[in-house]
């Protein structure tokens, strides 16, 4: 993978590690508002889909052989679901026990279960064995979270 490829696929995956937490508070202050986190929740759903809908119209993906859907697995084709469980479950939690606790354990989570997927090269994802100095790094970065969110969540002192 040549460098500027490194540094796109870095900009894109911060960007979107940014937007989680806004999303989960514009997500969270909606359902707020309707005292309906449900409702909220489909409506981000319904702008998400209307926003995947225009970029594959937009870059020619809707010339998709519909066929192919039988090659797919019932756990691919069900892949939604994670989504929806975490919208579902961050526009609930973030006005009730904060956004940053709900996207500090959701981080930690992350950072666990990708690191599994990868050691075992689950789902189709390529191999990546965890090995001592990988291991010190994933614990490092859940403490890290772990810490900056105690700090924050810590009586202000006057």
């Amino acid at each position: 993978m040549n460098t500027q490829t490194l540094a796109f696929y870095a900009a894109l995956s911060i960007v979107a590690g940014v937007l989680i937490p806004i999303m989960a508070a514009l997500s969270g202050a909606m359902g707020r508002t309707f005292d309906n986190p449900q409702v909220a929740a489909l409506i981000v759903v319904g702008g998400a889909f209307a926003m995947v809908a225009a970029f594959t119209i937009a870059t020619g993906g809707a010339a998709f052989d519909w066929r192919l859907l039988k090659s797919a697995t019932p756990l691919q084709l069900v892949a939604g679901f994670g989504m929806a469980f975490y919208l579902l479950s961050v526009t609930f939690l973030a006005p009730r026990f904060g956004v940053g606790n709900a996207v500090m354990l959701v981080v930690a989570g992350q950072i666990a279960s990708s690191a599994m997927i990868d050691h075992f090269g689950l789902f189709g994802a390529p191999h990546k064995p965890i090995d001592l100095m990988r291991a010190a790094g994933l614990a490092i970065m859940v403490v890290g979270v772990v810490i900056a969110q105690m700090a924050a969540n810590r009586p202000a002192v006057n």
